[in-house]
């Protein structure tokens, strides 16, 4: 019982670090949110937006269009939505009950974070390029970066934490990280979305991210503490 001892207090130490970093990561980056945001509806992101959204664009061919296109679709709320259930329903019947019911959660608050903020500002869409038709829903953050980066950052976040290899870890984390960053930047290459969308959409997500993970961590430690107590 005394040899736990020194065991737990590092667990509850790093447990209280992580939480910690957590909190200022979160904290900066809604700093930089509101900085973002601000600097969008004064108009000084426009210059910025219109030289990227060219920059990308210059880069456009019949290939990339047909590649932009399935990204932007792997991350449009059907696809999502159906990705969620399967990971739900893989999760729950592998009996990771706890998992299944955190992603449940990241991805809805995820949907209605994003409802939530694109009704409070009201961006108008830039036009599109390659005719497209512009979606219905206002502009500002872009939903498909908020989502998939919750999306694939929630599930490499689970898949990672019962690996043991480090390099199979970063492999996985670089994945999820290609496929929300190549989500994002196809809303900018179809011209859907202003940068700023995309950038505003990948704050919100990893401030959304932080806080569940905020909110499970401190769980986890009034459970170990439970236990440590019945000990």
């Amino acid at each position: 019982m005394e040899a736990s001892t020194p065991a737990k207090k590092r667990f509850f130490e790093f447990l209280s670090l992580s939480l910690l970093i957590g909190l200022i990561a979160a904290v900066a980056t809604l700093i930089f949110l509101g900085w973002l945001t601000d600097q969008v509806f004064e108009g000084d992101s426009e210059h910025f937006d219109e030289a990227t959204r060219a920059a990308v664009h210059q880069f456009a061919s019949p290939a990339a269009t047909v590649l932009m296109r399935g990204l932007s679709f792997a991350g449009s709320t059907i696809s999502l939505t159906i990705g969620t259930i399967i990971v739900v329903i893989v999760f729950a019947r592998r009996k990771w009950g706890h998992e299944a019911k955190l992603f449940a959660l990241t991805m809805v608050g995820a949907a209605l974070l994003n409802i939530t903020l694109k009704l409070t500002f009201k961006r108008t869409r830039p036009t599109p390029f390659f005719d497209l038709f512009p979606p219905e829903t206002y502009s500002f953050p872009s939903g498909h970066s908020l989502a998939s980066c919750c999306f694939f950052g929630a599930l490499a976040a689970i898949i990672t934490a019962r690996i043991e290899r480090k390099r199979v870890r970063a492999i996985v984390w670089i994945i999820a990280s290609v496929m929300f960053l190549s989500i994002g930047l196809s809303r900018i290459y179809l011209g859907v979305h202003y940068t700023t969308d995309v950038i505003a959409g990948f704050a919100a997500a990893f401030v959304w991210i932080m806080v569940v993970r905020f909110v499970e961590l401190q769980l986890e430690r009034r459970q170990k503490r439970r236990l440590a107590a019945a000990d």
